[in-house]
């Protein structure tokens, strides 16, 4: 879900850029040496997750993961995605460096609010915190997707079509990435359960 180069407003692009830099600079005073590993090894799940892509127009559509990112990392959401989608950028001219910021912000906000809503349902019993892992991670997927609609709508009202189409597609994929959080939180709660404190 990367917009690309040259499509958004240099007022949406300069928001987006303040917005993930305040995101990015809270979670690094946030985060401990001892959780830089794990932050590394969830920004490449991201990575590998977000390179199978569908086109739609000036932005695609892929699993981002998002949701299982901010129920794992919290704020160290914002510096996950950033360098995965910098790397997919340089790397592969996935999205792009002036839609560094709004990419990153539209990812990473809404794993974080979904974590905030649905960690402490994560420790309860099974059914719950399987509802709790889809709901994060169907969530997440579906209000980033809202996001970049935002995003374009906000630039030209003549990507409304567009912004509507990411939207609409990203539901059958946001259901396919709230069962999947959901499986693996189940997983995590059952191998390694301290990861989810």
């Amino acid at each position: 879900m990367h917009i690309s180069e040259g499509v958004l407003s240099p007022t949406i692009l300069a928001t987006g850029a303040v917005l993930s830099a305040l995101g990015t600079g809270l979670a690094l005073r946030r985060l401990k040496n001892k959780d830089i590993p794990k932050v590394a090894v969830v920004s490449s799940a991201f990575f590998a997750a977000s390179m199978i892509h569908v086109p739609l127009g000036p932005a695609s559509a892929h699993l981002v993961l998002n949701g299982l990112m901010g129920l794992l990392l919290g704020w160290s959401i914002f510096p996950s995605i950033l360098i995965a989608l910098l790397l997919q950028a340089v790397l592969f001219q996935f999205g792009g460096l002036t839609t560094l910021g709004v990419n990153t912000f539209s990812m990473a906000f809404p794993g974080l609010l979904s974590s905030f809503l649905f960690k402490e349902l994560t420790k309860k019993g099974r059914k719950i915190s399987f509802l709790a892992g889809f709901l994060c991670g169907f969530l997440s997927l579906l209000i980033a997707a809202f996001f970049m609609g935002l995003a374009l709508i906000e630039t030209e009202r003549g990507f409304s079509g567009v912004a509507l189409t990411l939207i609409l597609t990203h539901i059958p994929i946001s259901l396919v990435e709230g069962i999947i959080t959901g499986f693996v939180i189940l997983y995590l709660k059952r191998v390694k359960p301290e990861v989810l404190e």
